[in-house]
């Protein structure tokens, strides 16, 4: 049974958790805008989507009240668990559009395993942390961390999923800084890195080489480029105040496609025009601005990692899809936070962003529930 001590309430952020709300409701009015048509008043989509909604906030608020120091230990032992099933999947997984083969089902339940890397890549690395007594960090200790995660980044590079295998890498490499190694270790690894880019061209799939291209200008407009042109057009046709909600032409005479997955922003852009987002990227900011403002009243250094590494990859998520949306990006497949349509890494991201809210919720006095 979880007990609270009071004083969790008084410092409980409720600000944040009203965004997070806000933000899901916005969600939930696009993908229904997103997955709904004149043959189908509501799809098994939306549906989906409104219980992955419910049972996220309920997650978010579980996390939220559970000592972080627990779920840190769990998480540790989780990632090893993680690998495993990772490895499984490659092997056994269900395959999807593009031959690709991220999913499995355990018990009957279907989810996708490379997900929960972003929410157990954090607690992984802050116990290792916190368990090397030696300070500053030795090289040999830097090269372990980047091992692990250059491993769990290939193996869902192999998939092949492009866009989670970025965020987590990005997300690694942040957590990395953030833990104060020395400079030059990340210097040197860049240099490595730009030496080596030319080779990992060549790892690639042809559809992920052909978004590479896209991005960088070249593509057919009406093959590869069909993408991310359709997404500037109904972004562009929202105007100043938009076309109105469920009117939204490119949407519902289906030229956009994965509307409800990748360009849900489009969607939403195309309805509520540079008004509506203008107030989204207002709702998402604040969010993550009073997270990460928060950070330095945790008195606790390596809690105050643990939640920034919690934070972090929903933050990425969101400044990628976004990009991606508006042809800043190439496009990897990255989901927005709340708004997307998919149960995992909805899930996973109210798991993630309620674990580190119940964190700056004991920031001061690093209550135990």
């Amino acid at each position: 049974m979880v007990k609270l001590d009071r004083r969790y309430f008084a410092q409980f952020d409720w600000v944040s958790f009203i965004l997070v709300l806000l933000i899901s409701l916005v969600g939930l009015a696009t993908v229904f805008s997103a997955t709904t048509s004149a043959l189908c008043a509501r799809s098994v989509h939306f549906d989906k989507h409104v219980w992955g909604i419910l049972a996220g906030i309920v997650i978010y608020l579980f996390f939220c009240a559970q000592d972080y120091h627990k779920l840190e230990r769990w998480g540790y032992f989780a990632f090893y668990v993680l690998v495993i099933i990772l490895i499984i999947t490659l092997i056994k997984g269900s395959i999807g559009i593009w031959g690709a083969q991220r999913w499995i089902s355990i018990a009957g339940i279907r989810f996708q395993p490379s997900e929960f890397a972003k929410l157990l890549l954090p607690p992984f690395f802050t116990y290792l942390i916190a368990t090397e007594k030696r300070r500053p960090f030795k090289l040999h200790t830097f090269l372990f961390f980047l091992g692990i995660l250059s491993f769990v980044c290939v193996l869902i590079l192999k998939q092949p999923d492009l866009g989670t295998a970025i965020i987590i890498f990005l997300e690694g490499l942040i957590l990395l800084w953030a833990a104060d190694f020395p400079r030059k270790y990340f210097i040197t690894l860049f240099i490595i890195m730009g030496l080596c880019a030319p080779a990992g061209w060549f790892m690639l799939k042809p559809y992920q080489k052909n978004r590479i291209i896209v991005y960088m200008g070249g593509g057919d407009l009406h093959k590869e480029r069909y993408h991310i042109e359709q997404s500037k057009i109904a972004i562009g046709s929202g105007g100043i105040c938009g076309k109105g909600y469920l009117k939204g032409t490119q949407n519902h005479l289906c030229f956009l496609p994965a509307r409800r997955t990748d360009f849900i922003f489009s969607v939403f852009a195309e309805e509520f025009g540079l008004i509506g987002c203008f107030l989204l990227i207002i709702l998402f900011l604040l969010l993550f601005i009073r997270s990460y403002t928060f950070l330095p009243d945790i008195i606790d250094p390596h809690a105050q990692l643990l939640a920034f590494g919690l934070i972090t990859p929903v933050a990425l998520s969101t400044f990628i899809n976004i990009s991606m949306g508006l042809g800043l990006a190439p496009v990897v497949g990255i989901p927005l936070p709340f708004m997307t349509c998919g149960l995992s890494h909805n899930l996973i991201t109210f798991a993630a962003l309620g674990w580190a809210h119940g964190i700056l919720a004991r920031r001061f006095s690093m209550l135990a529930p």
